[in-house]
């Protein structure tokens, strides 16, 4: 009886122990102090004083000491996996126990030393099936030793471990993205601002410049078109200063932006002959200072693509102030260009795009040769760049040769998910791969239909653009079965139907954008359900598991179906992939 109270008691102690160590790890990143905590717990919990915890790399093989307690201060030292405990436990891959330490191969503990003679227990440190670490634990007296029981406590802080450093990975991985993405923006900004401030300027230079040499030409005096090409040149240089500096258009904030587009007018007029128009719609409301900065660049870019290449005879622009946003329109009756054959190559119409997705807003081109072009931005007052989740909005490229199509699935994001932001809208394969080349968004919605490729080729194309985006296929009616067994393979992070609702679609989008690989329900029931695996090799649970999953259902409804944790419906996951022969539920589906 006495053996039992002191075995419940250890148990309490233990779920006590794991309990604060799981409260430490919910906002903890920092390595170092969560290992130690992790370490010192298991010790004390075996009643010992003295242990290690390793971290093991494979590559190289060899292991390095992080935690070191009464041990001979050994921290930060590097060994061969062909030595001590820790090299025991990797060649091993499981728990070993040693009554003396005098039985570890290659060990570093003297002979003259206490713990030479002394039992030894170590367990490993797996993430998935990947070796990455050890606990080393010395018994604390000659006489005392271990056996499975320990062994299997020790595991359990060896699983709090794996945890620890795989969620400090996660987040110096998910610091470094964040740093990247930042200097990715700032030198879009830059470039941006240089092209839009520098371009117009070049162009009015050449202007006068021509103007000079027309007079020139003609006997008059060219000085003073020289001397407007000189003050331009001198704007020019200005302006990009002020573009590098991030300080935005000069004079933008010293009058209204309404003003401000009556000075890009005024240059319209002053090189070309175009007489443009200018109406504003709506109540006039304040717009947030990085708005009204794209706005005016918008306008800007708009009217120089409309003096250098459009050849029109008219140009009109307008602002509309609605209820939840300000529209800008640039429009001419110029040649136009075909937007599906090239017409957005180069920083140009692409930076407009890019320039209303820095605050959560879309631009639309609509141009056809011979007809004239129509440039359509929506802005919302205040930019829109953090919604209900910290750091930047999630960015979405909508690919379906359905114009209702795409303005349904930008809809439905944009009333399920204030985190996602679509930053682009296209028809085809080539502009498809053209924007996620130059967008890298965290995930494309594509129809299984899209004009110019395959399924397969599709998917390709746009790994190829951007390898860290994720596609997600959107069911077309019509789609047959093999094409969608041909988006799988060639690696589609996930299914919707055609018929999606918002809730669900946005659950999908989140769920690919951090990397989940998401099928649901009614696209696994086309697929024909789960293939089957070798029944015999597959447990009790996870046969209930397999069935769930056969129906569509996510590891949070499996796991509230059969009252398991999350984490366990997972590990039986991954269980019935391994011994399916797969790696992922896509592949899984893709071999049935």
């Amino acid at each position: 009886m006495s053996a039992m109270v002191q075995a419940g008691a250890r148990d309490r102690a233990s779920v006590d122990a794991l309990a604060g160590v799981a409260n430490d790890l919910a906002g903890e990143f920092r390595l170092q102090p969560l290992l130690e905590r992790i370490l010192r717990s298991a010790v004390d919990l075996l009643g010992c004083r003295s242990g290690s915890l390793c971290l093991v790399d494979q590559v190289s093989q060899t292991y390095r000491k992080e935690i070191d307690l009464d041990e001979g201060c050994q921290t930060g030292m590097v060994f061969s996996l062909e030595e001590g405990a820790t090299g025991a436990v990797a060649r091993s891959g499981k728990p070993v126990i040693f009554e003396q330490y005098a039985q570890v191969p290659n060990g570093h503990i003297r002979p003259a030393e206490d713990r030479y003679r002394r039992a030894v227990i170590g367990v490993p440190i797996m993430l998935r099936t990947d070796l990455i670490g050890a606990v080393i634990v010395f018994a604390a007296t000659d006489t005392q030793r271990f056996d499975a029981a320990d062994a299997q406590l020790l595991q359990r802080f060896a699983t709090h471990a794996a945890i620890a450093i795989a969620n400090s990975r996660l987040h110096q991985e998910s610091s470094e993205r964040a740093k990247a993405a930042a200097v990715a923006a700032e030198r879009e900004r830059a470039m941006l601002e240089v092209h839009d401030s520098i371009g117009r300027g070049l162009a009015t230079i050449a202007l006068r410049i021509a103007d000079a040499h027309t007079i020139a030409s003609h006997g008059g005096d060219p000085v003073p078109a020289l001397a407007l090409a000189q003050q331009a040149a001198q704007e020019t240089m200005n302006e990009g200063r002020r573009a590098v500096w991030g300080l935005g258009p000069a004079g933008l904030g010293a009058r209204p932006l309404d003003q401000s587009i009556g000075l890009e007018l005024e240059w319209v007029q002053a090189t070309s002959e175009l007489v443009p128009t200018f109406r504003v719609f709506g109540e006039q409301q304040s717009l947030a200072r990085n708005v009204e900065t794209q706005v005016l660049r918008i306008v800007q870019e708009s009217l120089t693509n409309v003096v250098q290449h459009a050849r029109a005879s008219m140009v009109r622009v307008g602002l509309v102030y609605g209820s939840e946003g300000i529209a800008v329109i640039v429009e001419d009756d110029g040649c136009g260009f075909d937007t599906e054959a090239g017409g957005r190559q180069g920083v140009g119409l692409a930076g407009l795009v890019a320039r209303a997705a820095q605050v959560g807003g879309r631009v639309r081109i609509d141009s056809t040769p011979g007809w004239g072009t129509r440039i359509r931005a929506d802005l919302p007052y205040r930019a829109v760049l953090h919604g209900n989740i910290e750091g930047p909005r999630l960015r979405v490229v909508v690919v379906h040769q359905v114009p209702a199509m795409r303005t349904g699935l930008v809809r439905l994001l944009d009333q399920s998910e204030p985190g996602v932001q679509v930053v682009a809208e296209v028809a085809d394969f080539g502009p498809a791969v053209e924007a996620v080349r130059l967008l890298r968004p965290d995930v494309v919605l594509a129809g299984t239909r899209v004009h110019g490729a395959t399924g397969a080729e599709l998917v390709a194309g746009l790994r190829a653009a951007s390898a860290a985006t994720g596609v997600i296929g959107v069911i077309d009616a019509g789609t047959p079965e093999a094409d969608l067994r041909d988006w799988a393979a060639a690696g589609v992070r996930g299914f919707v139907q055609a018929d999606v609702d918002a809730t669900t679609l946005g659950r999908v989008v989140v769920g690919v954008a951090q990397g989940d690989v998401l099928v649901f329900g009614g696209v696994l029931a086309q697929l024909g359900g789960m293939p089957a695996v070798d029944g015999d090799g597959l447990t009790g649970r996870e046969h209930e598991v397999r069935q769930l999953l056969d129906q569509g259902l996510a590891d949070k409804q499996i796991a509230s179906r059969l009252g398991i944790s999350v984490k366990t419906v997972e590990k039986h996951v991954s269980s019935i992939l391994r011994k399916g022969g797969v790696h992922s539920r896509t592949e899984l589906l893709a071999r049935v």
